[in-house]
């Protein structure tokens, strides 16, 4: 499993970068991004994100 974020959805806000204890979100072009390769499937960023923007998803 791995985040995955809807970018329609996804105001940039950051809240889910600062609740990844992975570290494995960023913001890039105003937008966050996921690297699949650091994502722990843990979900803290699923019940963290105010525009329920992120979901999980199998890669």
């Amino acid at each position: 499993m791995v985040a995955l974020i809807d970018k329609e959805k996804c105001d940039g806000c950051a809240t889910c970068v600062e609740s990844c204890p992975a570290e494995a979100i960023a913001i890039e072009d105003e937008k966050a991004k996921v690297d699949e390769d650091e994502c722990v499937d843990c979900e803290a960023c699923v019940d963290e994100c105010p525009n329920s923007a992120i979901s999980m998803s199998e890669e």
